[in-house]
């Protein structure tokens, strides 16, 4: 089975996988955002971030993930010239953790998780709708965010259509009690 985990940065999409893999530990927890991370670490993606981007990107031979979230952040192009870069890599490395897990639950967990095929393979599909003020909160501890870079944050964000999920969490629901029904 796979199960499909979104919602917007601070939702709490994170702490709800760990409840996810608590109730079934048949279950590998696939964080996206991370492979995103790793891939920055492929020396041709530096180097075309670098071309792309400028020097600004690149530190110590090292992404400045900062920096390139000030140019691609506020700006769909610059964030499509981002994607075309790093997508090749994560969907290889998405496609090469489902293939050689088949005999276990498949957690996808990521913000921009409908704007991918992935979504489709999906047998249930979860969203975070948290209100702006407790995602706020959670992010400026986790992250030690100002409101200004969190806004920022929130503009690249993806705006769900909630027709598209089979379970949606608000903040006051029940969530364990909720994921033990569905699972």
């Amino acid at each position: 089975m796979i199960i499909g985990l979104c919602g917007k940065s601070g939702s709490g999409k994170s702490n709800l996988a760990k409840e996810i893999i608590n109730i079934n530990n048949n279950t590998i927890h696939v964080d996206i955002d991370k492979i995103g991370h790793d891939v920055l670490k492929i020396d041709k993606v530096k180097e075309d971030l670098k071309n792309t981007f400028g020097d600004i990107v690149i530190s110590n031979n090292t992404v400045n993930r900062k920096e390139l979230s000030k140019i691609v952040f506020d700006n769909k192009d610059e964030m499509d010239k981002l994607t075309n870069i790093t997508w090749k890599y994560m969907d290889s490395e998405i496609n090469n953790i489902i293939n050689s897990n088949k005999d276990k639950n498949i957690l996808l967990d990521w913000i921009l998780l409908p704007k991918v095929k992935y979504f489709n393979m999906c047998d249930i599909k979860i969203l975070l709708d948290i209100s702006y003020e407790e995602r706020f909160r959670r992010a400026s501890i986790r992250d030690d965010i100002s409101e200004e870079l969190f806004k920022l944050r929130e503009k690249a964000s993806y705006n769900y259509n909630l027709e598209d999920f089979d379970y949606i969490f608000k903040d006051n629901d029940n969530i364990k009690e909720r994921l033990e029904e569905i699972l």
